[in-house]
């Protein structure tokens, strides 16, 4: 799985230059074989620390919208949904530290920045969802 995610992250950034939000929504659906619409990933076309102005973290929207889309598909009601995504989010900041753009990018934004700095944290970012899922979520279904 993680060997899975390292290869599909770096191939839709680089190959397909999208941001981090977008490939969490793509990598998360894969991984858990779950349709998403191509009107739900242009959705997230601005979701990168909100459209780089550095507030929520896009690892976090896009893990956010797919946890969503997913509960939905379950079967869950709007409350767990909700819930799920708090608790999430709580996770996901005990885990990284931040749930914002400025504080978990290796070296915040600069015009000079390579392409693509977050792939390492969007790999990391992407296994924590995923586990995250499989283990409090997965009893959903």
């Amino acid at each position: 799985m993680n060997e899975y995610i390292k290869n599909r992250v770096h191939e839709l950034y680089w190959n397909e230059d999208i941001n981090c939000a977008r490939t969490a929504i793509i990598c998360l659906s894969e991984l858990f074989e779950t349709k998403i619409e191509p009107q739900t990933i242009w959705s997230a076309v601005g979701l990168h620390g909100a459209g780089g102005y550095r507030a929520q973290c896009g690892l976090v929207e896009g893990a956010l919208m797919f946890i969503g889309i997913y509960l939905h598909v379950l079967g869950k009601t709007e409350e767990e949904i909700v819930s799920a995504c708090y608790h999430f989010a709580s996770a996901f900041e005990q885990a990284f530290g931040s749930l914002s753009c400025s504080k978990l990018r290796p070296t915040g934004f600069s015009e000079s920045d390579p392409p693509h700095l977050c792939e390492n944290l969007t790999c990391r970012g992407i296994e924590f969802a995923y586990q995250y899922i499989l283990e409090h979520l997965q009893f959903t279904a």
